[in-house]
């Protein structure tokens, strides 16, 4: 009887370690990255309404088929490609379209039934033929026109989109337009040289919803706006909106870029939380989703603190945390700009969830207590 045991416990030690090998050799799992069994895609299907809240992250064209594309599969399924639907990109000059990498995030989202937000066509990341000093008015117009045809033709049918932000930081935070600058090594926004109509809005603005609204009828449009909670830039970009909407165009939603500073403490201050909270309340009542697009927290300094790092994961879970809570109202979504801190060198590039190595940062902790319902209340800057 004792032998008949005996062998029995060898038995079962040689089915463990067959069991352990396999898992360690299991080449769908990455043992650096797999840091969490709760994944963000897991406690978002168990706990909210998928056509109410959306939960992502921002992907370059570089990342596709690497470490970062594994660690967001595992984490997410909802992106939105960081630059690759932008003019400057698929269509920078007449006669020259490069849609390889439109054609790759396609395909990735297709593949891995991801969820696609089409990023800023229109804006002031345009081309360097676009900001040439020398463009006409007909130039101009030919281009954009003909380029976000294309587009809108292109992404109409594909069931993977969702959403495209058709037009990309149209007004400054002083509530004066993005305008062009000389030269061609600046931030601007070359399309406002096409002019405007007699209610002083740019055409470039009235003519994208417009054939945003012939071309793809099927995809859900936003009107995306950057920089932070200042009342005139807003008070236009509302003005905005509802003169497109009179005019019979569809805008079904407001974005916000919802870029951070540790230094503009926005994420921290509860009067401008309350400011984005009565935002958002503003959307909905005007039949508007409201998407935080492109959020992220940069820090100062080559070498964070964990000072630093702790308010970086409240200001990342306060937005969060505000977006939960009006999603009875109507559909709130948050996309992260990016994934991982690519270069501890730079102190631009301290502004993730995840660290340089991969690895969960104290803001993927705080997110995730955040949508788990474990942390409701915004953290203040004392």
């Amino acid at each position: 009887m004792n032998k008949i045991f005996f062998l029995l416990f060898l038995f079962f030690i040689s089915c463990s370690a067959d069991s352990s090998d396999s898992e360690l050799s299991d080449p769908d799992i990455d043992i650096e990255t797999d840091l969490t069994n709760e994944t963000f895609k897991k406690i978002v299907f168990d706990n909210y309404d998928s056509s109410k809240f959306k939960f992502g992250a921002t992907l370059n064209y570089f990342q596709l088929n690497s470490d970062v594309e594994k660690l967001f599969l595992k984490e997410f399924n909802y992106t939105t490609p960081e630059n690759s639907f932008k003019q400057t990109i698929v269509y920078p000059k007449p006669g020259e379209w490069n849609w390889d990498r439109v054609n790759a995030f396609l395909n990735f989202a297709n593949n891995n039934n991801i969820e696609l937000r089409v990023h800023g066509p229109i804006g002031p990341q345009s081309s360097i033929w676009a900001k040439d000093d020398s463009r006409t008015k007909e130039e101009l117009t030919d281009l954009y026109e003909n380029f976000l045809t294309e587009l809108c033709k292109k992404i109409n049918n594909e069931s993977a989109v969702k959403w495209m932000d058709v037009v990309n930081e149209t007004i400054s935070s002083n509530g004066e337009w993005t305008d062009s600058r000389d030269g061609t090594d600046k931030w601007e926004n070359p399309w406002t040289q096409i002019g405007k109509n007699q209610d002083g809005i740019p055409l470039y603005i009235i003519k994208s919803f417009e054939i945003a609204n012939q071309y793809a009828p099927n995809v859900s449009l936003i009107f995306n706006q950057h920089a932070g909670m200042e009342p005139k830039m807003w008070d236009k970009v509302k003005e905005t909106i509802l003169y497109l909407k009179n005019k019979g165009l569809r805008i079904d939603g407001l974005g916000w870029q919802g870029h951070l500073r540790d230094n503009v403490v926005l994420a921290l201050n509860q009067e401008k939380l309350n400011y984005l909270s009565s935002l958002i309340d503003w959307a909905h009542q005007n039949d508007l989703d409201f998407h935080v697009t492109e959020i992220d927290y940069r820090l100062v300094g080559t070498s964070p603190t964990s000072t630093q790092l702790n308010r970086q994961a409240h200001g990342f879970a306060n937005i969060l945390k505000i977006l939960i809570s009006k999603r009875n109202n109507g559909v709130v979504t948050y996309n992260t700009w990016g994934v991982y801190d690519k270069n501890e060198i730079s102190d631009h590039e301290f502004k993730y969830i995840y660290d340089s190595n991969l690895n969960p940062k104290k803001a993927v902790d705080e997110l995730k207590k955040a949508l788990n319902g474990k942390s409701t209340t915004p953290n203040y800057l004392d």
